[in-house]
């Protein structure tokens, strides 16, 4: 029977279980989690089927004794493969890859085999290869071939946090392709020695748990009460800001007005003293509100890695990270270090003494024979340090800053464009600017301000970060774009397309941090030496000035929503706390509340209370006859947005299943992820302390994504076309889409792709 199976699966089995695999989303690690739909694989089904098929493929309440056994013994074998340095002893071949590694030392693990010798044997004489282990397990657990497929699936789904990791794996390294077979032959191996009846028992299983699902209300009835209630305000808000009137200051409207207007005003200056481009996050769309009030300043929103695809690489410790979304690869890696050679050393060297003190410390710390003496040694200090941190969090951080600060003082650190080529430098500057409709009517100082947060013991302190820059902080993309827009060669290519930047205006780099609202500018970006023309001295310093009075106002707005309530000093008192605190459960609410995502001029939404919910993307639709531009927003930016907004509706749905439930009870694993108490699968969503206030109330109003757009709508029309993507996203219902055409009148986007002028 195993050699008639073998010849029947022999060209069928790679694509049986590529197909099984597509059901899994991707779960990145700690060190940069980024945002993702945890249905992802049940996306080309219309969301009502999705919804039923997701309840039984993840949200079951239990599943058979022997599978939960099964799970045990392949979560602590992966435990052992993919530790990231948290081990003190690593698993012995890992070189040789998963399926391998583990074949030559399972025979030893008495857990998966009790101890049988015909076990043993059976387990020591599997094939060499896992795609022939598969098809000889396939067989000997006597599974129709109409059978396989689901149950592939559930080899996956039953310890989807795992799979999702092995996903991500392959995902961000293509060699490692072959980690989705090995995985799929141990989970298959481990069933065929422990679960000998797995065919009809599972497969059973799952047909109950399909049939409970479709009994169960679905909460998309909720989700579309909470959506109507939502966009009849948005829309009510919005309608009182027409596009093209006049704002404060004389500054018209419309971006396409004020930046792109006629030939005359092409290289003359702006009526406003600075233009600030933010990241779209949500987190940055009331600090814009409150800024543009504060002066003449205009503000744009656009994605968050500003256009480039690019990593960085720290000249000093030499590590790598990719700063862009995870919808793109690295086209280059920037060296970002010290400015000089003098400081580069010094940092250099510092650098090493620290590494050299951590690293002793932590070599005493884990070995068996030094590990108790430690504690004698050091346990007093440890407790009065653990007070400090508890009793003063502020405190303590200025503490240990200035204490490595006296081993590695603290050194600006910037980047080198040099190795971008000219015409990559000339293509971004261009797209950047043209993607937010500023193409004239430079301000004399031009800001780039990327993001990130600051907080203490946060295991998931990466998804506070920038996703756009695959959960970096956003300062680097915005020092290597005001870099390249103060270069005088990028300058003299922009001319010839039309786009003329003033020679007194110059770009700077910043970064807001969302957790306490602190923007810092970075003015070593200029390019140009210490030539800062005086006249923008006393611009930056205003600015500077009035940075401060919004972080205090905006501040003070997000304490009321984390349930402190004070005076602006207060409050920056206490989101600095927070920010500093190694016990904080929620430092901030990060994403929470998003609900919508923009697309238009500024002059649509000036004015508005957003609720800080709001995707703020610039757009103007005259400079896009082609569309172009607004593709690019849709099939990137946007698809971005929707899996931030789908991690949050379903890890509010479900904090279990899809969340990452609390963080009280969590343990992080090989610095990888987090499991709840010793042992459980891998919890891919956000924590409930993300989004609920209590165990029982929570905060983020579970709703889809709503795509408003100012543009044509036969533009619309036409890219959606074009676009597979965005017909499924827009068709199966996993986004919903509002056209506001240049008469303002909103059109709502049915599931066929018919337009209806009213939002019921």
């Amino acid at each position: 029977m195993y050699n008639n199976a073998m010849r029947l699966l022999e060209h069928e089995i790679n694509p049986l279980i590529q197909d099984a695999w597509k059901i899994i989303a991707p779960f990145w690690p700690l060190r940069n989690l980024v945002s993702i739909n945890p249905l992802q694989g049940l996306e080309d089904l219309p969301i009502e089927q999705a919804l039923i098929q997701a309840n039984a493929l993840f949200q079951y309440a239990d599943f058979p004794d022997a599978m939960g056994v099964i799970n045990r013994q392949t979560i602590k074998w992966l435990q052992a493969f993919f530790d990231a340095g948290q081990a003190t002893l690593n698993m012995p071949m890992r070189h040789l890859g998963l399926y391998t590694a583990w074949k030559k030392l399972a025979w030893f693990d008495q857990q998966i085999h009790s101890g049988e010798q015909t076990k043993q044997l059976w387990l020591k004489n599997l094939p060499e290869s896992p795609q022939d282990a598969i098809i000889q397990v396939l067989s000997e657990l006597c599974i129709a071939k109409d059978q396989m497929p689901l149950f592939l699936t559930l080899m996956l789904t039953t310890l989807p946090g795992w799979a999702g990791h092995i996903q991500y794996r392959v995902h961000d390294d293509a060699t490692q392709k072959s980690l989705k077979t090995d995985y799929m032959a141990i989970r298959l191996i481990m069933t065929r020695l422990m679960w000998g009846t797995a065919m009809p028992d599972l497969l059973q299983w799952h047909a109950r748990c399909l049939q409970l699902a479709q009994t169960k209300p679905s909460p998309l009835a909720e989700m579309q009460k909470n959506e109507s209630s939502y966009m009849a305000n948005l829309l009510q808000a919005l309608s009182l800001n027409k596009v093209g009137t006049e704002t404060d200051g004389g500054v018209v409207g419309t971006e396409t007005e004020a930046n792109g207007g006629n030939d005359a005003s092409v290289g003359e200056p702006s009526p406003v003293h600075a233009q600030l481009v933010f990241c779209i996050d949500v987190r940055s769309e009331p600090f814009r509100g409150i800024l543009e009030g504060m002066g003449a300043y205009e503000t744009f929103g656009f994605s968050g890695f500003f256009g480039l695809p690019i990593g960085i690489c720290d000249t000093t410790t030499g590590q790598k990270f990719a700063s862009c979304p995870v919808l793109l690869q690295p086209k280059y890696y920037v060296e970002e270090g010290p400015v000089s050679t003098a400081l580069r050393l010094r940092d250099a060297a510092g650098y090493e003494r620290l590494s050299m003190f951590k690293n002793a410390y932590q070599s005493l710390k884990y070995n068996i024979g030094t590990a108790f003496a430690l504690v004698e040694c050091l346990g007093v200090f440890s407790g009065i340090w653990m007070a400090i941190k508890t009793l003063f969090p502020v405190k303590s951080v200025q503490i240990r800053e200035e204490l490595a600060g006296l081993v590695r003082p603290p050194v600006d650190m910037m980047p080198t464009i040099e190795h971008i080529s000219l015409a990559d430098q000339c293509q971004y500057a261009e797209f950047a600017l043209r993607n937010i409709g500023l193409i004239s009517n430079f301000a004399p100082v031009l800001v780039l301000c990327g993001h990130g947060s600051t907080t203490e013991n946060n295991a998931y302190a990466s998804l506070l970060h920038c996703g756009a820059c695959g959960g970096q902080h956003g300062s680097h993309n915005a020092k290597v774009l005001a870099l390249i827009l103060n270069n005088p060669k990028v300058r003299t290519h922009l001319a010839t397309v039309g786009i003329i930047i003033p020679e007194t205006t110059r770009c700077i780099a910043a970064e807001h941090n969302t957790t306490t609202d602190v923007v810092e500018l970075y003015e070593s970006c200029l390019g140009h030496g210490s030539n800062l023309p005086p006249q923008l001295i006393p611009i930056i310093e205003t600015l500077r000035e009035h940075l401060i009075h919004v972080r205090m106002a905006n501040t003070q707005k997000r304490c009321k929503t984390m349930g402190f309530y004070g005076d602006q000093t207060a409050c920056s008192k206490h989101a600095k706390k927070r920010s500093n605190d190694w016990s904080q459960i929620r430092p901030e609410w990060g994403l929470a509340g998003n609900a919508s995502f923009i697309i238009g001029p500024r002059s649509l939404s000036k004015g508005t209370d957003l609720q800080g919910r709001v995707f703020l993307h610039s757009y103007d639709h005259q400079q896009d006859t082609d569309g172009r531009i607004l593709t690019g927003i849709l099939t990137a930016p946007m698809v971005v947005a929707q899996w931030i907004n789908n991690q949050y509706l379903f890890s509010t749905l479900d904090p279990v299943a899809y969340g990452s439930g609390s963080k009280i009870t969590k343990n992080i694993t090989g610095k990888i992820g987090v499991m709840q108490g010793a042992a459980s699968d891998l919890m891919t969503g956000l924590p409930m302390q993300s989004v609920y206030r209590t165990d029982t109330d929570p905060y983020h109003q579970p709703l889809r994504l709503n795509v408003v757009i100012h543009g044509s709508r036969a533009l619309l029309d036409s890219i959606l076309s074009d676009q597979p993507v965005l017909q499924k996203l827009f068709g199966h219902g996993w986004i919903l889409l509002t056209c506001i055409d240049p008469h303002h009148q909103a059109h709502f986007l049915n599931r066929d792709f018919t337009w209806r002028n009213s939002l019921m």
